[in-house]
């Protein structure tokens, strides 16, 4: 990491510092969400947080997802590339959220009603290697770890009608919620619509309804066209600068990293395909190729400004069934990534609004300046 310290200008004197940022910003594609950013709060007094050290160890006798110890999970549903030489493996979750073991119907007692926790939970194990990280691997092991994503979604939306959603998600670390250390990933088969999807889909729709345009086309457009300088009506001051390629990472030829204006996560990073796709499923092999390297270099980003990153990612993509095939020309797919480096606080329980205390902009910026 390239230390603020460490930065000078051209003159050879350290930048200025930047002044305090304090303002809530509105989500472009969720309104309703929002995001206060306090940079000013980031120097109030903390204990320092001790770093974790990773198991970094290849093979574990006791863990049950290290190449060996197959018999301590239920049996494999898919291998790649063989099942006895794999280096991917899914199977069923021993303590799944959902499950297709029993069927029960819905209930409505008054104004409290249930539906039946039906579904799929699959544990997808991402490497034989017990304690390597995402930025380890190779990209082509990643590109078939998100071709292992895929072909799986597909089976399970083939299999039942029911399922409408299928979520693929990481933990990644203590503090992500990951509970096994061995690197691994999650996906959920369900019969409803996750409430955050559900809002994306709806408000990217009013948005194409209005403009005839996919919105995360639109901010895609913006961040590799847009430029801006924002003057104090009164004082004639530069009140905001917005350059071209301020909240971009990186950008491949299909895929492209950015830093999300209103950011939850201090360190958060959302990667999009650059051309229009609503549906993960269809995204090729070859593009697939290009993703795992843009996705493999910004976890190394990550870490490296971090010291060691606990995260979490998930993707999201349109969900299926007739009713939601008119979403195809307004949602387009793409993997949220939210490293963990604090515990939301009453305040942001209370009101649901995120504090982050780095600017998006600082943090756009310090990811770009990593070495890799």
């Amino acid at each position: 990491m390239t230390q603020d310290k460490d930065k000078q200008n051209k003159s050879g004197n350290p930048p200025a510092e930047a002044p305090a940022i304090r303002e809530i910003r509105i989500s472009p594609i969720v309104p309703t969400e929002s995001v206060l950013v306090a940079t000013a709060r980031g120097m109030r007094p903390k204990k320092k947080e001790e770093r974790i050290e990773r198991d970094t160890r290849k093979h574990v006798e006791t863990c049950p997802f290290c190449r060996g110890n197959e018999e301590m999970t239920p049996p494999a549903l898919m291998t790649t590339p063989d099942e006895k030489n794999w280096d991917i493996r899914i199977v069923e979750n021993l303590f799944a959220i959902l499950g297709d073991d029993e069927k029960r119907s819905n209930l409505v007692m008054g104004l409290q009603q249930t539906i039946d926790g039906y579904g799929r939970h699959e544990v997808i194990i991402d490497h034989s290697e017990h304690g390597i990280a995402v930025f380890d691997m190779q990209p082509t092991h990643i590109a078939e770890m998100f071709k292992a994503y895929r072909n799986r979604m597909l089976d399970l939306y083939k299999a039942d009608e029911r399922i409408r959603y299928v979520l693929v998600f990481k933990n990644f670390g203590p503090a992500a919620g990951a509970s096994i250390p061995h690197t691994h990933s999650q996906l959920i088969a369900m019969p409803v619509i996750p409430e955050n999807v559900h809002s994306e889909m709806h408000h990217s729709q009013e948005y194409y309804d209005k403009h005839h345009q996919c919105i995360f086309c639109s901010l895609i457009d913006e961040a590799l066209t847009f430029e801006a300088t924002i003057y104090d009506r009164d004082s004639g001051q530069v009140r905001r600068k917005v350059d071209i390629g301020q909240y971009i990472i990186e950008r491949t030829e299909h895929f492209i990293a950015i830093k999300p204006f209103a950011s939850r996560y201090e360190w958060e990073v959302h990667i999009f395909p650059l051309k229009h796709q609503a549906d993960f499923i269809d995204c090729s092999d070859e593009h697939l190729q290009d993703f795992a390297g843009l996705l493999q270099r910004t976890m190394k980003r990550l870490d490296n400004v971090l010291e060691g990153v606990q995260y979490n990612y998930f993707m999201h993509t349109v969900p299926h069934g007739e009713e939601y095939k008119k979403n195809n020309s307004s949602y387009h797919w793409h993997l949220e990534i939210t490293p963990r480096t604090s515990i939301p606080t009453g305040f942001e329980l209370g009101s649901g609004l995120f504090v982050n205390t780095i600017s998006p902009e600082e943090a756009a910026q310090q990811l770009r300046d990593v070495k890799l």
